[in-house]
């Protein structure tokens, strides 16, 4: 997989917007200021592909970003209390909305912030994954920001805090470093190639 070859393909702010699913579709969630953004950007090396904001809450559409072989969908954040509650309201049907639609869903990546515990969000998101017997990894943002020792005691407790932590994929991620890109890569091609 050429991950250069991307293109910005649409965005969409209702769930009556969304197209069909033609192509499979890894798709990433988390909550506002998680670094959603930052992670699709280091991952398909192109700095502005997706708009980051130092303002949370800012992505408030489904953003879909198409490769030859495979689509990226970038979800909005959760969990940001500063939203008008009509806001939130659409945001919530625009999620629910995407996974209840016929997609074509090859992997979702569940970021969290590996320095801090899960929010109260990211363990719902997590149960509703694992209900819906949906595919995805946990990517654990902003490793770079922890020692080694603060890494491996919050990879400990990630795995007691978020349900059925011990069978969780984890991954540590920098947008700053590249870590976890070579692995996430790797991953998306072997999924890609097992479609074909």
């Amino acid at each position: 997989m050429n991950f250069h070859q991307v293109e910005f393909e649409r965005s969409f702010g209702t769930k009556a917007q969304l197209g069909p699913s033609d192509l499979p579709e890894i798709v990433f969630t988390g909550r506002s200021n998680v670094g959603k953004s930052s992670a699709i950007n280091r991952l398909l090396g192109r700095k502005g592909l997706a708009r980051v904001s130092a303002t949370p809450g800012k992505t408030a559409t489904i953003n879909f970003f198409r490769l030859p072989e495979v689509r990226f969908v970038d979800l909005p954040g959760y969990g940001y209390a500063k939203v008008a509650r009509g806001e939130k309201r659409r945001w919530n049907e625009l999620i629910s909305g995407y996974f209840e639609s016929d997609r074509d869903i090859l992997l979702i990546l569940s970021l969290i912030d590996m320095r801090h515990p899960p929010t109260a969000d990211d363990r719902l998101l997590v149960n509703f994954l694992i209900e819906q017997e949906l595919p995805f990894v946990c990517v654990l943002t902003k490793a770079d920001k922890l020692s080694a020792a603060q890494r491996r005691n919050r990879l400990d407790a990630v795995r007691e805090e978020l349900p059925c932590g011990d069978q969780i994929h984890f991954i540590p991620f920098s947008s700053q470093t590249g870590e976890g890109v070579a692995q996430l890569h790797e991953i998306f091609t072997d999924l890609v190639e097992e479609t074909e």
